[in-house]
């Protein structure tokens, strides 16, 4: 385990004024990299040690280089909105195909997605009857789950570049079809993009 004090992340790097092609430039190979332990993220947990940051930052090159930032960081930002923008269109225009399934079909294999994440809760056992509300959230998260090939659509989103935003659209979208293809999921689905908005 690393101590966090001693080392600065990626974005910790670029709240420090750094661009990206500095941090490549100047910086070079992180000092760790790999997942992160403490949640999942697409993009690969960097480490710089700060010492290191703090000794660039003091260089020539790093003052020469930071002048030139802000024409870099607006070309950058430009970029960034015009793929945030693209992946948000491509995300409106997809067409999401929801697997038809007949009604007994669709639980069973939500109780078993259910059973395969561990996730029983005591007393809902569908041999037992399990309420009716439980198994409506598992079937809507058993079809969610079978939607997951569409979170390809975010690939390029990285931080703060518009990836919340997307995810918020796919995951409406996601539900939107959802309940179209099974009405009587429709009020679930709902529920749920009214909670994650």
């Amino acid at each position: 385990m690393t101590d966090r004090t001693t080392y600065v992340s990626h974005a910790g790097v670029r709240r420090r004024g750094w661009t990206d092609t500095m941090v490549r430039e100047l910086l070079g190979t992180p000092d760790v990299q790999g997942r992160d332990p403490r949640r999942w993220s697409p993009a690969p947990l960097r480490l710089y040690l700060l010492a290191r940051v703090q000794t660039v930052e003091r260089t020539p090159e790093f003052a020469e280089t930071s002048a030139l930032s802000p024409a870099r960081s607006s070309a950058a930002a430009a970029h960034a909105e015009r793929r945030r923008g693209a992946v948000l269109a491509a995300i409106r225009a997809e067409p999401i195909e929801v697997p038809r399934l007949p009604g007994p079909e669709l639980e069973r294999r939500a109780v078993r997605h259910r059973r395969f994440l561990g996730t029983r809760s005591p007393g809902a056992s569908p041999g037992e009857g399990a309420q009716a509300g439980a198994l409506v959230r598992w079937q809507v998260n058993y079809l969610r789950h079978a939607l997951a090939r569409y979170e390809a659509l975010l690939d390029g989103l990285y931080g703060d570049t518009g990836r919340g935003e997307a995810e918020r659209l796919l995951r409406r979208r996601l539900y939107e079809a959802i309940g179209a293809a099974y009405p009587a999921l429709a009020q679930e689905c709902r529920r749920r993009i009214a909670v994650e908005r």
